[in-house]
């Protein structure tokens, strides 16, 4: 049940975290707002002095991620010339991101196919170009000024990479075996730049 907040922008946010919860652990379209209700402790009819529709509470939690997704990619590309410092960035802000937004992106990536299909949801395609893209410039540039391998696929490289962001997000530390966050990033630094070769 959720705590009472304050005033009206608490008890908003508090739903959509409340909603977002629901919607990784179950899927978006099995939520239903009765649900979201009952585990807020208000009627359904409550829950829409909030929000016109479940799709709202969705959209809420998706642009949010997004836009702090691209913030900091622009950021990261924006601050250097050198496409392995961009990339360190890129992978230290997603990192950062994906902490903060996991409902967000357990919803993704569970749902993206209904949320893909959704004229609401059209900017999630627009967003996933730009991160898309943001990649591969800072990959080819790489390339281009001998830093990366000439023969790298850069689309390759950048669904391998960002596959491999995403992953922590749903590891569950166990007993002895847990990681922060930075070493996940370094241990993926590593990887990228110096490989496993001796």
């Amino acid at each position: 049940m959720v705590t009472t907040p304050k005033n009206s922008s608490e008890r908003r946010a508090a739903l959509v975290q409340l909603a977002g919860d629901l919607f990784a652990e179950k899927g978006f379209r099995a939520t239903t707002v009765r649900e979201i209700a009952d585990a807020a402790g208000i009627q359904s009819g409550s829950l829409y002095h909030h929000f016109d529709s479940k799709e709202s509470i969705g959209d809420e939690l998706l642009s949010a991620f997004l836009d702090d997704v691209l913030t900091g990619y622009r950021a990261a590309a924006g601050s250097t010339d050198d496409p392995r410092k961009a990339i360190e960035e890129i992978v230290r802000s997603s990192t950062a991101t994906l902490s903060r937004h996991r409902a967000a992106l357990t919803m993704l990536q569970n749902d993206w196919t209904y949320f893909s299909a959704q004229p609401r949801f059209a900017y999630l395609r627009t967003a996933m170009k730009e991160i898309e893209q943001t990649w591969i410039e800072q990959l080819e540039r790489g390339k281009e000024q001998g830093l990366f391998r000439a023969d790298l696929d850069a689309r390759l490289i950048y669904r391998l990479l960002r596959d491999v962001l995403w992953m922590p997000t749903s590891w569950r530390p166990s007993k002895g075996a847990g990681w922060s966050t930075d070493e996940i990033v370094d241990g993926l630094l590593r990887l990228l730049f110096d490989g496993i070769n001796a």
